[in-house]
């Protein structure tokens, strides 16, 4: 074979292999991103035409209905998020925390505070949702063995708490692990619910007119003031939009629009449209539209599906939740925590073991007090629908003040999102007394952590930088002193990259030695998800004999290792022995005083926020037999 011949087979070899890599990375990026909007017709039209909405089951309701939905979907999901907002990633990161990181230094103050405000905020509804959806989603599919069976109806809620514990218990597999196994089964799930959406849409296309916006505008005209509240039940089709945008660190940007545009949007029309034209042949199919899509004989085995589906159906906000957490612990605005990175190829893919428990304990309490999907319907919604309204805003902040868009194009761009995720957010905020001040009330606790961690922080490092001495003054003091160079290497890390870290002035001042080789050790934290240039991850400055002045850059997706951080400095002329290396920590002790800084509620939460941190041993990855701590008593 010739030599032209190899290089085409080699040619068409790695083409081959790289779609086969696409292919299992759109496979596992359906198990895990696409089950909370992928399980919406399970619940949506039933919640329209039933409960506290109780719309009549007329012709001109499903057809209005139904074309809501439609253009929901078109407008907020397909449009927004997939063709816009997905162009706005930090480096391959997406959420509200990557959007607003990306806004960087390039606003003013002013404009700066408010959209840190509006980032954290955002976060933290999302994990006031992230406690709802999967108790909502796996109420919803489990109701479906009080269809089949009516005297199972007492077993609903033992059997959604025991599937959700199977559920939280499965994610120490990590995004790849679960994204394998749960990939096949949504493929299943697409193609199940389009087929049986199909069957209806044959036997009656009268639905297919929905397709006009007409009958969209026209349920408004016809049902009155009424009718907009209608599109909190509405919006319900929507939601998993937002984790979309957050997950795309897991898998990246083009497998999740591959499998939106070919399986995801043409099977949830089809079986929104398919229950649409059930209910214009049978009204009496509104207490449950799902399910009276499928034939009796198959009911079971949907049911089951349903309920495998619905536990997948968490999947996006639980990935979700763990990559916020990195995120807002990287940014300085949550405590360490402990970080496992559960696949070798793809740095995203993360579990997060305390976020995890967390979100496990507070569901399955919503379940045991909620009792019933239609109940959980009324705390949903409110919290997506205010972070889709601050992703618009950042979004606006980004094309006008990062990319410098024309200003009638970032405005006229942000009016046609914000004109629907507004009256999405006033449609919901009715729901308040109902339920809806639940997620709102785990938002606001959460952003209060977040702000009063950061502060506190901020705090600490003052009044650390307070007590510390210049390298200069150090020298001076070395040179005044009878001090002794000992073998071996000392590395201290400090928080401050400017001053000497308070654990080699208690070394210095208590044991009166020096190491003969000094390295303290910052680690910075940058506006990026990952430092990509390798010349900038460290900066070394000498400043004394033998003392060397370290700053480690990482991006906020990233998880430093100091022993790995350590391989890099011997070609910046730093040549140590790891065996004979001594890690020296500072280790805090915080006592509420009167300082000022933090308000009084701030203070004690903040030092038990401190004192229940994970590790700077284990976060850091540093060998606990070779580590030192020196502690500090510091009152804020």
């Amino acid at each position: 074979m010739s030599e032209n011949n190899l290089s085409i087979g080699n040619r068409k070899d790695s083409r081959f292999f790289r779609s086969a890599a696409f292919l299992t990375l759109s496979l596992e990026a359906l198990g895990v991103v696409f089950g909370d909007i992928g399980t919406s017709p399970l619940y949506t039209m039933r919640v329209c035409f039933g409960g506290e909405y109780g719309l009549a089951v007329t012709r001109d309701n499903i057809l209005g209905i139904i074309s809501l939905i439609f253009w929901s979907l078109m407008v907020t999901v397909t449009i927004k998020y997939l063709l816009f907002i997905l162009r706005a990633d930090n480096n391959g990161e997406g959420g509200v925390l990557a959007l607003m990181a990306l806004c960087g230094s390039k606003l003013s103050k002013k404009r700066g505070f408010l959209v840190i405000f509006l980032g954290l905020f955002g976060a933290a509804l999302l994990y006031g949702d992230g406690v709802i959806t999967p108790a909502i989603s796996v109420l919803s599919a489990v109701e479906g063995f009080g269809i089949y069976a009516p005297k199972l109806h007492h077993f609903i809620v033992p059997i959604a708490v025991a599937v959700l514990l199977v559920l939280f218990m499965f994610q120490k597999k990590g995004t790849a692990g679960v994204g394998k196994v749960f990939g096949p089964i949504m493929v299943l799930w697409f193609i199940t619910i389009g087929f049986f959406g199909l069957r209806a849409v044959i036997d009656d296309p009268e639905i297919l007119a929905a397709v006009n916006p007409y009958y969209a505008v026209s349920f408004f005209l016809n049902n009155g003031p009424a009718s907009f509240l209608v599109l909190g039940a509405v919006f319900l089709s929507v939601t998993g939009a937002e984790a979309l945008y957050a997950d795309i660190g897991h898998f990246g940007k083009n497998p999740i629009k591959f499998n939106w545009f070919f399986l995801v949007f043409p099977s949830l029309i089809l079986n929104y449209f398919g229950q649409g034209a059930n209910l214009l042949m049978d009204p009496k199919a509104a207490s449950n539209p799902f399910y009276h899509l499928v034939p009796q004989p198959l009911l079971l085995p949907m049911v089951v599906l349903s309920t495998v589906a619905a536990i997948i159906a968490s999947q996006a906000i639980i990935s979700g939740a763990f990559s916020i957490t990195r995120q807002a612990s990287q940014l300085g605005y949550l405590p360490r925590v402990s970080i496992v990175h559960t696949s070798e190829k793809e740095r995203g893919q993360i579990y997060v073991p305390s976020v995890n428990w967390i979100l496990m304990i507070v569901t399955v309490a919503l379940v045991l007090i909620f009792k019933n999907s239609d109940h959980l319907a009324a705390a949903y919604g409110i919290a997506v629908t205010a972070t889709m309204l601050i992703t618009t805003f950042l979004y606006f902040e980004i094309t006008r003040h990062v990319w410098k868009w024309n200003p009638f194009l970032s405005v006229f761009l942000t009016a046609v999102f914000i004109i629907p995720d507004s009256a999405f957010f006033l449609a919901n905020i009715v729901k308040v007394e109902k339920g809806g001040y639940l997620p709102l009330i785990i938002g606001v606790l959460l952003f209060n952590v977040m702000s009063t961690w950061n502060k506190g922080r901020k705090l600490l490092l003052s009044k650390l930088q307070e007590s510390s001495l210049t390298w200069d003054q150090l020298a001076g003091s070395i040179q005044d002193t009878n001090i002794h160079r000992v073998s071996r290497t000392a590395v201290f890390l400090s928080g401050n990259p400017k001053g000497v870290p308070v654990a080699l002035l208690h070394n210095f001042k208590h044991n009166l030695v020096i190491h003969e080789t000094v390295i303290t050790l910052s680690i910075v934290t940058t506006d990026e998800p990952r430092v990509r240039n390798k010349d900038e991850r460290l900066e070394v400055k000498e400043v004394g004999p033998h003392i060397y002045s370290v700053i480690a850059r990482y991006g906020f997706m990233e998880t430093p290792d100091v022993p790995k951080l350590l391989d890099l400095l011997p070609s910046r002329g730093i040549v140590i022995e790891k065996d004979k290396t001594t890690y020296f920590l500072g280790r805090e002790t915080l006592v509420p005083g009167r300082g000022k800084g933090l308000r009084f509620w701030e203070k004690p939460l903040f030092a038990f926020l401190s004192k229940n941190a994970t590790s700077a041993t284990a976060y850091f990855n540093l060998p606990a037999n070779k580590v030192v701590e020196l502690g500090a008593l510091i009152t804020i």
